[in-house]
């Protein structure tokens, strides 16, 4: 959450701690993760409950988030839960709430907005855990969540000294791909650093406060613009504005570059790259990267779809092809006529391909099926997991209810 002006640390009843004394206390992790074992069954409701509570004490805060609410509390405890389940892991956590710190700067988030939350979070959980709730319950709550605002206030202020919260974008070119599927390419008002497999945060005029993440389409170009592909999901607010209702011209406000689906430049293995989808904007803008390094190295790009309708991008692949003769672009359609190439999911093509990919570095993006499905093919085909690259975590966040469904369908 945002920080500007002078900053209140988060505050709480019990005694401060630096973040590292939380996991060298035991007691602490376990305490914490034991009580959220009670709160997980009944998560809707905690969820209702925590903004309810937070909305009627502090109500102006609630021109801070979007109208309507669901994916907003889905998130929020996906997000809560994912902190909690890894307080064992410092290392991981920091990194994690540093990125949550910088990201929600783009909402207005103050710092003193923290213990506005950290009071609704307390309020919650000891109306939701009955008689299993006690002051060492509240202690541990209150010193891990002082010591995790702390963390993302820091990170927040560090980066509001370099960058702002969200850039201004025009619309310089919208193209319909498909019924459903737009590729977008935008120019921001200033340049937005970024690098190769990263996402931004969208926001459109027509859902104000409503932000969805998109991968950017291509490695860092001198103009500055950045592409993104993005398909109309069955109830998406923000997808189905950019696909149907937006126009070269229109501006849209992007929060910052974020993710880790990168590539690591003292790699010097071959690379697999395995798209579903729109996961193919991330893995296209690894292929990119690798094109302009230019050290020789070998891409496999592999794209699934349901049909040949469905590589939607295949001509100007076929063009960064031509022009690389380490790049070979397989694409794999799921339900075709006869064809010489491989069909059927994607995770089942790789044996086709290859015997082995052993010797290979592997990226996979898209649904979270089929991002499942192609880890484990890769690691029966001889990958080690530690080579295996993916973004389960974001694509398991923004998938949801009909959208998730019909995306793994999709791969």
């Amino acid at each position: 959450m945002g920080a500007s002006g002078r900053t209140r640390r988060a505050e709480g009843p019990a005694e401060k701690k630096p973040w590292g004394a939380i996991w060298q206390m035991s007691s602490i992790p376990r305490i914490v993760k034991e009580s959220f074992t009670r709160i997980e069954p009944v998560a809707d409701q905690a969820t209702a409950y925590f903004y309810g509570r937070l909305f009627a004490e502090h109500p102006r805060l609630r021109a801070l988030f979007p109208p309507a609410m669901d994916a907003h509390r889905e998130r929020m405890f996906q997000a809560l839960a994912r902190i909690v389940w890894s307080l064992d892991a410092p290392g991981q956590m920091t990194d994690y709430l540093e990125r949550l710190g910088r990201d929600h700067r783009k909402y207005g988030v103050l710092p003193e907005h923290y213990r506005a939350m950290g009071g609704a979070l307390v309020a919650t959980l000891r109306a939701f855990s009955g008689g299993h709730w006690t002051p060492e319950v509240e202690a541990a709550w209150a010193s891990a969540y002082r010591s995790a605002a702390d963390i993302m206030i820091a990170a927040a202020e560090r980066d509001a000294a370099a960058a702002p919260p969200w850039w201004v974008a025009e619309v310089v070119d919208h193209q319909r791909r498909a019924p459903d599927l737009a590729v977008l390419t935008l120019r921001p008002d200033r340049r937005l650093k970024f690098t190769a497999g990263q996402y931004v945060q969208v926001q459109t005029a027509r859902w104000p406060r409503v932000w969805r993440r998109y991968s950017i389409a291509n490695a860092p170009r001198p103009d500055g613009t950045l592409s993104l592909h993005v398909r109309a999901v069955p109830g998406g607010w923000v997808s189905g504005a950019l696909v149907r209702h937006t126009r070269v011209g229109d501006t849209l406000l992007l929060g910052p570059a974020q993710g880790t689906l990168t590539l690591d430049p003292d790699c010097d293995r071959d690379l697999l790259l395995v798209a579903g989808g729109t996961g193919l904007a991330p893995l296209k803008s690894l292929a990119e990267q690798e094109i302009a390094w230019a050290r020789g190295r070998r891409v496999h790009l592999v794209v699934g779809a349901r049909g040949p309708l469905d590589l939607y991008d295949l001509p100007d692949l076929r063009r960064l092809e031509s022009g690389y003769p380490g790049l070979r672009v397989v694409p794999v359609p799921a339900d075709a006529p006869p064809c010489d190439g491989p069909r059927g999911p994607v995770s089942a093509a790789l044996e086709r391909l290859r015997d082995r990919w052993d010797d290979h570095e592997v990226y996979v993006a898209g649904p979270p099926g089929m991002i499942r499905a192609t880890v484990d093919a890769a690691q029966r085909l001889g990958v080690p997991l530690d080579r295996i690259h993916h973004d389960l975590l974001e694509a398991e966040q923004d998938a949801g209810g009909r959208a998730r469904r019909a995306s793994d369908r999709s791969a």
